[in-house]
């Protein structure tokens, strides 16, 4: 029986789920694939392997920022489907490529920087897009729901990612990520629901330039302490797990000499952590606080990568993957959650694209940075020695939080009053 409960019986919204949840386990599989193309086909180093981590996520440096602007001045949902068909169009050209035999580093530099750039753009639209489509008393729900999927995505994409490596090569897994996509958009493609169209502030009747709208969105962040707290725990846990997660997939095949089905595995099982999560966080948070489960949330995913620096080599290795995998998954999926429910809650409709950019900007501009320099270290101090500085890091983002006034924080609360930005951006 179809349940008919909640967000259930919304159709644009269940059409948004199925689109975000095929491309979910697209990504998972994308996302495990593109760097063994580079390591199992080109022969990449590990630097090599490192500075593609890094180019897929150098747009969200360049990019970020003017894209919250854009979102706030178009309709969302068009955004989406293009961010969609783009990277769908650029990913199929991995295996084309490699049935040419003509396929190269270069390439899959050229691949995952624009195809980051679409990302970018989707993004900050679809998560500026949830609030305008559910009610507000449903966000979090919807929330969960997309951490279901992609939780359920990390539980079976990683696996299906390393099978298909095994039996078909990784640019044919590759593939599997663009018709995610491409199903994707199609889906958003048959959402009925009427997008209200964006309000754009005007000063003595003109449009603002890009610049004047920025400058709103990086007050409206910068200017409330508990949005510059969560902005400042998630930045530097980004930079210090991107530290240890760039050579992770180098360190388990070189170093502790697992096969990339046994790799898959090992992520599938972890992820069910992740999964666990998406079906507690909204309990757990009702329980012990928005501030408290994100402090602690925050506190534990870093250092659990502890584990993985100290497994041993061969198969012995799996269980300490594993449960690293678990107890990192339970906690990011809470924290992000929380965090990402309260600051969508709190955020006046009109400055949703620029609170997300800027929030993407500050958060995810950390991870090329930690990406690069986990390359750095890994060959000049080693992998393992390079996992230990990115877990021990890890947990310093929780310090923002616990001193900051979010750690009085139980409840989600009411929306900033729209005025009041108006008048300090005026």
């Amino acid at each position: 029986m179809w349940p008919t409960g909640g967000l259930w019986r919304h159709r644009d919204f269940l059409k948004l789920w199925s689109a975000e949840t095929i491309s979910q386990f697209g990504s998972q599989v994308g996302g495990l694939a593109l760097p063994l193309v580079a390591i199992l086909v080109l022969d990449a180093t590990v630097f090599e392997v490192a500075a593609l981590t890094t180019v897929e996520f150098l747009p969200f440096i360049l990019f970020t920022l003017p894209a919250g602007v854009w979102v706030d001045r178009l309709p969302r949902r068009p955004i989406l489907i293009v961010g969609d068909f783009g990277r769908a169009a650029l990913l199929v050209s991995v295996p084309i490529a490699y049935v040419a035999d003509t396929l190269t580093l270069g390439q899959l530099f050229v691949v995952g920087f624009l195809v980051g750039i679409f990302q970018v753009f989707f993004d900050v639209a679809y998560q500026s897009y949830l609030p305008s489509l559910v009610e507000r008393n449903q966000i979090i729900e919807g929330n969960s729901k997309f951490e279901i999927s992609r939780s359920a995505a990390q539980v079976g994409g990683p696996g299906l990612a390393g099978g298909l490596v095994e039996l078909f090569t990784a640019p044919y897994a590759v593939l599997l990520d663009a018709i995610s996509f491409l199903a994707s958009g199609l889906f958003i493609l048959r959402i009925r629901k009427e997008e209200p169209r964006p309000e754009v502030a005007t000063i003595d009747g003109r449009k603002p330039s890009m610049w004047t709208d920025l400058k709103e969105g990086l007050r409206f962040v910068l200017g409330n302490p508990n949005l510059r707290a969560q902005a400042g725990c998630t930045a530097t846990s980004n930079l210090f797990s991107s530290v240890a997660f760039s050579i992770l997939l180098v360190f388990a095949v070189r170093e502790l000499g697992l096969s990339a089905g046994v790799i898959g595995i090992i992520f599938s099982i972890g992820a069910a952590g992740s999964l666990a999560a998406a079906l507690t966080a909204t309990r757990v948070s009702r329980r012990f606080g928005i501030g408290p489960t994100s402090i602690v949330a925050a506190a534990l995913f870093g250092p659990t990568m502890l584990l993985i620096a100290f497994a041993p080599a061969g198969n012995g290795a799996i269980p300490f993957l594993v449960a690293a995998m678990l107890v990192f998954g339970y906690t990011v999926v809470v924290y992000n959650i929380v965090q990402v429910s309260y600051r969508q809650a709190i955020c006046p409709p009109r400055l949703q694209g620029r609170m997300n950019s800027v929030i993407r900007f500050i958060v995810w501009g950390t991870i090329p940075i930690g990406t690069l320099l986990g390359g750095a270290l890994a060959t000049w101090i080693g992998m393992r020695e390079t996992i230990v500085v990115g877990a021990i890091g890890g947990g310093l983002g929780a310090l923002f939080l616990l001193f900051s006034p979010q750690r009085h924080l139980h409840e989600t609360p009411e929306p900033i009053d729209d005025t009041v930005t108006e008048s300090a951006a005026a």
